[in-house]
């Protein structure tokens, strides 16, 4: 049996088109990819993101708060003196695994690519 290819329509072209713009609003921007893909590598404190990633303190925030808003990351309040967060990501964010992993190697290419020329 010969499967069928979809016919592309207007309004399913148009649902297409939302969809990305809604994985674009969720992890679109310089910093959201760099710190889920940090985090993909265990737990970590605020400051040492800060570090890791090379972002302002400031702007950090806002990037983890979104992403916690949107069921990526898990802020955690420790219990010591001084207080200490810790930032780590969500069973939910593996479903990003497949997109983050088609940027790796579409920017790996991309780079090779742009070198060339």
């Amino acid at each position: 049996m010969k499967k069928q290819a979809k016919e592309h329509t207007d309004d399913s072209c148009k649902k297409a088109r939302l969809a990305i713009q809604d994985t674009l609003d969720v992890v679109g921007g310089k910093w959201k990819l760099v710190l889920i893909s940090i985090l993909r590598n265990g737990k970590r404190k605020f400051n040492e993101l800060s570090r890791e990633a090379g972002i302002s303190p400031r702007i950090l925030s806002k990037e983890l708060q979104e992403l916690e808003i949107n069921g990526l990351v898990r802020r955690n309040v420790c219990n010591t003196k001084p207080v200490t967060v810790e930032y780590e990501l969500t069973t939910y964010s593996k479903s990003l695994s497949e997109v983050i992993l088609s940027m790796h190697k579409w920017g790996l290419a991309h780079r090779r690519k742009i070198m060339r020329d």
